[in-house]
């Protein structure tokens, strides 16, 4: 089974292009920086992108909406 499931994350953003972006951007500003917004034992995921995953999962991530 894959943790965080697809369909959480789905309901966080509007599309999986969106949810690739913002995951790549935090991962590697996890690797550049070596900032998490967990402890290591509450993770599931070992890798940072798996990580990013997590954060936007739990909620320490906020998505806001471009509004034109």
């Amino acid at each position: 089974m894959i943790y965080p499931s697809i369909d959480k994350l789905l309901n966080i953003v509007d599309s999986k292009y969106e949810l690739v972006h913002i995951a790549a951007r935090r991962s590697k500003e996890m690797s550049r920086t070596g900032h998490y917004q967990m402890t290591e034992n509450e993770y599931h995921c070992k890798k940072n992108i798996g990580r990013a995953l997590e954060e936007m999962t739990e909620g320490y991530i906020t998505i806001r909406k471009n509004q034109l």
